[in-house]
C-alpha cells in the first residue's frame, strides 16, 4: 500500500508537468484548429533558460531560494513568451488561410529549427542543475518504506494548481478570455463583432509558451539535467494528455496529463519501465475508440 502511495505522489506530480504543456497544444488548436508541434521545443528552451538562470544567480551569491526561483519563471516566461509569439507570426499567421498541412508543415520545420538551434548554442551533452530545493516530508512508515514527497514535489503540484485556477478565470472573467471563447466558435464572426482575432491568437500562443516554459524550469529543477532533445518526447507525451483529455478542453488537458502521468508511475513500478511508454499510448488508443473526442471533448458542430 505504501509503495502505491508513493508511486502516486510521484505519477501526480509527473501528470502535473505533462498538463502544464498539454494547456499549449490544446488552447492553440481550441482557436485555430492546428497543433503548435513546436510547443515541445518551447518547454525545452524554457529549461534550458531555467539552468541558465540558476547558474547565473547562484555566481553571483543570490541569497533567498524563494526570490530566485520567482525570477527564473519569470525571466523564463517573458523568453518563452518571446518564442511563442515569434512562432505565430512566422510558422502560422502566413499560413492561416492556406491549406491545412502548410501549416503543420511549417511547425516542424520550426520544431526541427529550435532544436538544432539549442544544440549549436549548447551541445549535445546534458546541463546538470545542482538541487535548488531540497528536503522532504514523511508522510507514513511501515515495514520498513517510508512514504514522503519532497519539497519540489509540492511546489510543482501548488504551482500548477494555482496555474489553473489563474488561467480558468482569464477565461471565464475577463476581455481576452471572452474573446478567446468567441474565437474558438467562428473567426470569422468574432471578426465580425470587433475581436481583434491576431492580437487574440498570438496572446494565446503567448499564454501556452509561458506555461511551458513554467514546465521547462520545474522539470529542471526536479530532474536536475536538461538537452536538446527533452522537447520532442515531452511534447509527444503532452500532444497525447491533450488527445486523450479532449483536445481543445482546458480541463481535459490537465486530466489526461495526470492519467499519462499515473500510468507511467504505475507501470515503471510493477512492470517494465521499458514499456511505461506502450501502456501510456495504449490508453490513448482505447479512450479514442470508445470516445473519439476524448474524455472531456466536445464533439464538432458543423457550421452552416
Amino acid at each position: 500500500m505504501e509503495y502505491f502511495v508513493q508511486q502516486s505522489i510521484n505519477g501526480l506530480t509527473l501528470g502535473a508537468i505533462y498538463g502544464l504543456i498539454a494547456i499549449g497544444y490544446t488552447m492553440v488548436y481550441g482557436i485555430i484548429g492546428m497543433i503548435n508541434f513546436a510547443h515541445g521545443e518551447v518547454f525545452m528552451i524554457g529549461a534550458f533558460i531555467g539552468v541558465i538562470m540558476f547558474t547565473v544567480l547562484g555566481l553571483a551569491g543570490f541569497g533567498p531560494v524563494s526570490v530566485a526561483i520567482i525570477l527564473v519563471l519569470l525571466v523564463s516566461m517573458v523568453f518563452t513568451a518571446a518564442y511563442g509569439w515569434t512562432i505565430e507570426r512566422i510558422a502560422y499567421r502566413p499560413l492561416r488561410g492556406s491549406f491545412r498541412l502548410a501549416p503543420l508543415i511549417s511547425a516542424i520545420g520550426m520544431s526541427i529549427f529550435l532544436q538544432n538551434a539549442v544544440q549549436l548554442l549548447q551541445g549535445a551533452r546534458v546541463k546538470p542543475l545542482p538541487a535548488v530545493v531540497v528536503g522532504s516530508i514523511e508522510l507514513m512508515h511501515a515495514d520498513g518504506f517510508s512514504v514522503s514527497i519532497s519539497y519540489i514535489q509540492i511546489l510543482i503540484i501548488s504551482v500548477t494548481v494555482a496555474l489553473m485556477v489563474g488561467l480558468t478565470l482569464l477565461v471565464q472573467r475577463t476581455s481576452l478570455g471572452r474573446a478567446q471563447r468567441a474565437c474558438e466558435q467562428d473567426l470569422t464572426m468574432a471578426a465580425l463583432v470587433g475581436v481583434n482575432v491576431d492580437r487574440t491568437i498570438s496572446f494565446t500562443f503567448v499564454l501556452g509558451a509561458a506555461l511551458a516554459a513554467v514546465a521547462g524550469v520545474m522539470v529542471a529543477m526536479y530532474y536536475g539535467v536538461v538537452d536538446f532533445f527533452m522537447g520532442f518526447v515531452a511534447g509527444i507525451k503532452a500532444f497525447t494528455a491533450a488527445v486523450l483529455g479532449g483536445i481543445g478542453s482546458l480541463p481535459g488537458a490537465m486530466l489526461g496529463g495526470l492519467i499519462i502521468g499515473l500510468v507511467e508511475a504505475y507501470w515503471s513500478a510493477y512492470f517494465s519501465i521499458a514499456y511505461k511508454d506502450v501502456a501510456a499510448f495504449s490508453i490513448l488508443v482505447l479512450v479514442l475508440i470508445f470516445r473519439p473526442t476524448g474524455l472531456l471533448g466536445r464533439p464538432d458542430v458543423e457550421k452552416v
